[in-house]
């Protein structure tokens, strides 16, 4: 059965099947580089950093003071981590088992 996401379209199936092309971690910046700013692909990695930090029991003010995360980005990857689409955990479980 298939996800049923609020931000399944077109355009995001193309840019999905861009980035499960991309063959290495080099192609993978090259590509970001051009599609987000600066900020834009330091926040995803941020918010990155924060779910493994949460899934890791640490706490806000360990997270804040490491990441430099604000408490409402902190609160909102954690609600994606316990209420959100599985994402996540999913990503983290297999970064954990490479």
């Amino acid at each position: 059965m298939e996800y049923q996401s609020k931000i399944r379209d077109d355009q995001v199936d193309m840019l999905f099947d861009a980035i499960l092309c991309l063959k290495d971690r080099e192609e993978c910046y090259r590509f970001f580089e051009d599609l987000c700013t600066i900020n834009e692909i330091k926040s995803l990695a941020q918010r990155l950093e924060v779910a493994v930090m949460l899934r890791e029991k640490r706490t806000y003010h360990e997270i804040a003071e490491k990441t430099g995360a604000s408490t409402a980005t902190i609160s909102r990857v954690n609600r994606s981590l316990t209420y959100g689409a599985d994402g996540y955990n999913r990503v983290i479980d297999r970064l954990t088992s490479k």
